[in-house]
């Protein structure tokens, strides 16, 4: 029988909507370079012009439980040859957009499971304030707020004895997540973690908000693959990509490679760091990343948040070079340096004792291989590596 046109019409239009949702689907499929993908998701919207977004994912396909799955602190600690010690004189700055009103009570629930000591506003060890040092925090965001739960958590597990301050954005604006950080270099942070980014920009208009000689500031890459975003690119912080984490393998016991959604490249605006000149970037200008962390959601880490976002609250797992960015300011906090250096320690001091170097693995396509490819020595997606404990920092 021939189809008539509305017939004809009609498959048409269906076969459209079918492709859009295959499309759909693929675009929030989690990136993996280590064979199929999980379903994630991002959690903020996509940044418009002057503005940032989290750089968080999380796994739906993993029904949230009572009980954690993904990563806890003695699986991250293992996988960096880290301890748990850490002087509590140390100040972790968590700077996000928006409130996350349950902060506090997610944070103790992560704590209690690991064992880790209590960190509270009672007991000194907790506190948070809005970008102007006060209590007037702004509007609540769902996915900001899982954004702060997952900071807040990496943070503690990497150095449980560390303080811990939230400085909350009034919105997620360059400027006002800007003074944010200058709000958290203010009030004594000796280390201040940013998991977010929008478009590359230059440090003559935002530079001054991540340039605090004597405070350690780590910046997440990216996750949309090869490509450079800001603040990682500017001349003034530790760029952190992000990897895939699998236990096992070798003498280390586990195995890391490039994860395909980890920003890369070189900064069309910001300079090169001097240290960058003995890894051979290939970048006239500034070069992302520095180091690198746990990324892949495929092989995320286990965070609570009871601020219902999406229909998940509860135990949950997350990926993104927002896990990645905490995690590396957890290790400078460990390492207790950060007065003494600025952001080309690493470079100064890479190699095998120091950092693992982080071999194989791609984030897209590239001019210049080693933007876009891991492989030895210094890499795009992976820098000089991931912690081999904390000489590197």
């Amino acid at each position: 029988m021939r189809a008539t046109p509305r017939a004809t019409v009609l498959a048409a239009t269906l076969l459209i909507a079918a492709v859009t949702v295959s499309v759909s689907q693929a675009a929030n499929a989690a990136p993996s370079p280590t064979g199929a993908a999980h379903r994630a998701a991002k959690v903020c919207a996509a940044p418009t012009a002057g503005t940032a977004s989290c750089h968080a994912w999380v796994r739906t396909d993993v029904t949230p439980t009572a009980v954690p799955s993904g990563y806890g602190p003695s699986d991250l600690r293992s996988a960096y040859k880290l301890t748990s010690s850490g002087s509590s004189s140390q100040t972790i700055a968590i700077v996000d957009a928006y409130d996350d009103p349950t902060a506090e009570a997610d944070l103790s629930v992560y704590r209690s499971q690991y064992g880790l000591p209590a960190c509270t506003t009672a007991n000194g060890c907790f506190r948070k304030v809005d970008q102007n040092g006060g209590t007037k925090y702004p509007r609540t965001n769902g996915g900001w707020a899982q954004e702060i739960s997952l900071d807040l958590d990496m943070a503690s597990a990497i150095c449980p004895n560390c303080h811990l301050l939230l400085v909350e954005a009034s919105s997620a604006s360059f400027a006002n997540l800007g003074a944010a950080v200058n709000r958290a270099a203010a009030m004594g942070a000796n280390v201040v973690s940013n998991s977010y980014g929008g478009s590359d920009a230059s440090d003559s208009s935002y530079g001054s908000y991540y340039n605090h000689p004597g405070v350690a500031i780590t910046v997440s890459s990216g996750d949309t693959g090869y490509g450079v975003q800001y603040p990682a690119s500017s001349h003034y912080v530790t760029a952190v990509g992000g990897t895939t984490l699998t236990s096992g393998g070798g003498t280390r016991g586990w195995t890391e490679t490039a994860w395909s959604g980890a920003g890369s490249g070189c900064s069309a605006y910001n300079a090169a760091l001097s240290g960058a000149a003995t890894a051979n970037t290939g970048c006239t200008n500034r070069a992302v990343a520095d180091v690198s962390a746990v990324a892949d959601p495929n092989t995320g880490v286990a965070v609570y948040d009871s601020t219902a976002y999406q229909g998940r609250s509860g135990w949950l797992v997350f990926g993104g070079t927002s896990v990645a960015a905490p995690v590396i300011a957890g290790v400078y906090a460990l390492a207790g340096n950060e007065a003494s250096i600025d952001n080309n320690y690493p470079y100064t001091h890479s190699g095998s004792s120091n950092f693992f170097d982080v071999t194989s693995g791609s984030n897209g396509t590239c001019p210049t291989t080693r933007w876009c490819n891991a492989g030895p020595g210094w890499d795009g997606p992976t820098g000089v590596g991931s912690p081999n404990g904390t000489g590197g920092f």
